[in-house]
């Protein structure tokens, strides 16, 4: 009989079908009785504060940033084991918690990017004590910003961007994923892995690993909270994206919530403690979880090079690309099947020894 060099039941742990489907599904829109929107506040003749956003918030949404920017970056044209190496340590750089934070703080940031929004929020602004009550009647109930004026266009632009930028990701995780059969026409890739332990330990020691901005993205984003132009900035915000009601995710909802906030001037650095617990998706962060553990498993049973691209290719940027979009709110993408390219021959021993079923 002939068969691929691909172990498919090798390097598709059990939990994926499973837990991974379980974790895209618990990122679904929440629904919620629609709120009242706030009552008009009167002007004063004191001007709001500026909009801010908090250094910590922004320093979370560039970390997000520029994760997504490496990954995205991942090319599949692999020629040697060092290379595959380098690529699994450029993706597996994130940690859950802080790549969850830094969706929603970033989806505050595309959020301040809606003229309409921010307009809107700061007729609120205008009184101090009706703007300090507003931003902590947000902080206490986040669902109470998607009734603010812009609001559903904020929460489009929200969803288009994120979804941008997770299938940007996934896109390269489909690339890599194909390479794993096309490489199999090269002997190298057939080759034992080189330290297979210290390589799963390295995923591990990196997923734990504190996430930093570039200095470009970082100041990128902090112009974009100023009111700084978004295509001069290159925030890559999606400029045609349609406004969106309710409901939505959570990403969706708390990043509304964080932009109104900012909006309103009570978003600075003073007001941190606010802040911070409005950047919780617990539902999120599980998906992403998910997707680290399926990586550990197929790690630990990835024998030659070529495996190892199929690990990287579906668990770190496939599977986290498609946990971006799916915490934004987008339906979850049909997976077409790889075209027949693998090498068409018996495994070797090492190979068939090694599947599990």
């Amino acid at each position: 009989m002939m068969r691929v060099w691909i172990r498919p039941a090798s390097l598709r742990p059990l939990v994926a079908s499973g837990l991974l489907c379980a974790a895209l599904a618990a990122c679904a829109p929440e629904e919620k009785p629609a709120p009242l929107p706030p009552a008009p506040i009167p002007a004063a003749a004191v001007a709001p504060p500026p909009v801010a956003l908090s250094s910590q918030v922004v320093e979370r949404a560039g970390a997000f940033r520029t994760y997504m920017k490496h990954a995205a970056s991942i090319s599949a044209g692999f020629t040697n084991g060092p290379a595959i190496e380098q690529s699994l340590t450029l993706g597996e750089s994130y940690e859950v918690e802080a790549l969850s934070r830094g969706e929603i703080a970033y989806a505050a940031v595309v959020a301040l990017q809606e003229p309409g929004f921010v307009a809107g929020v700061r007729t609120y602004a205008v009184d101090p004590v009706q703007r300090k009550a507003l931003a902590q009647r947000i902080a206490s109930d986040p669902y109470y910003a998607t009734a603010l004026p812009g609001a559903h266009a904020a929460a489009g632009l929200i969803i288009a961007s994120l979804n941008a930028e997770g299938a940007k990701v996934r896109g390269a995780g489909e690339r890599v994923k194909k390479s794993a059969y096309d490489v199999q026409h090269q002997a190298w890739s057939k080759t034992p892995i080189t330290d297979p332990a210290g390589r799963l330990a390295q995923a591990k020691a990196l997923s734990a690993a504190p996430m930093t901005s570039e200095t470009a993205d970082l100041d990128q984003l902090k112009k974009a909270v100023t009111g700084s132009d978004a295509k001069t900035i290159e925030l890559q915000v999606a400029t045609d994206a349609a406004a969106s009601a309710p409901p939505y995710t959570q990403v969706v909802t708390r990043g509304l919530a964080v932009a109104a906030i900012a909006a309103l001037g009570e978003g600075g650095d003073d007001n941190d403690a606010a802040l911070e617990p409005l950047l919780d998706d617990s539902k999120g962060g599980f998906c992403l979880t998910m997707s680290k553990l399926n990586l550990y498993q197929c790690l630990a049973v990835a024998k030659p090079w070529y495996e190892d691209i199929f690990c990287l290719g579906q668990h770190v940027l496939i599977d986290t690309g498609q946990c971006i979009s799916k915490a934004a709110g987008q339906p979850q993408p049909v997976q077409t099947p790889l075209p027949p390219t693998a090498v068409q021959s018996p495994p070797s021993a090492a190979a068939a020894g090694g599947a599990r079923r």
